[in-house]
């Protein structure tokens, strides 16, 4: 059955990944992670690049916000604005957070529920009484 929220999880991701990948250096790749615990669902995007210092973080998401990447033309700064509205229109938050070693980690984390799988509560147990 698919994803009521694919679409907009999509391109939460798509933005996030593109993000990490301009800022990561030639030859480091891009890290993405999901866990989940405790009815959550939490995805990590991690990049090596040059990191942010903590006060300067939540202008990421300020709508055409480049943060000194005048050398990208293919962007217009509202890629992580735009990930963090759908982040939040699927009622989770989309923060960062630093990297050991350096770097910037993208931290989504989503209530896990019926939506997320495209299914309805049936009332039924998997796997039990």
């Amino acid at each position: 059955m698919a994803c009521r929220l694919a679409p907009l999880l999509e391109r939460v991701i798509a933005n996030l990944v593109g993000n990490a990948a301009r800022h990561t250096p030639s030859g480091r790749k891009v890290l993405v992670t999901a866990s989940a615990l405790a009815g959550r669902v939490e995805l990590r995007v991690v990049d090596r690049g040059p990191g942010l210092p903590a006060d300067g973080r939540d202008r990421l998401f300020e709508p055409f916000q480049r943060l000194g990447d005048t050398d990208n033309t293919t962007g217009l700064g509202l890629g992580l604005a735009l990930a963090r509205g759908l982040t939040e229109a699927m009622d989770g938050p989309l923060g960062p957070e630093g990297t050991p070693g350096g770097g910037l980690t993208m931290v989504v984390s989503l209530s896990f529920s019926a939506q997320m799988v495209g299914a309805e509560p049936t009332g039924q147990t998997v796997g039990g009484a």
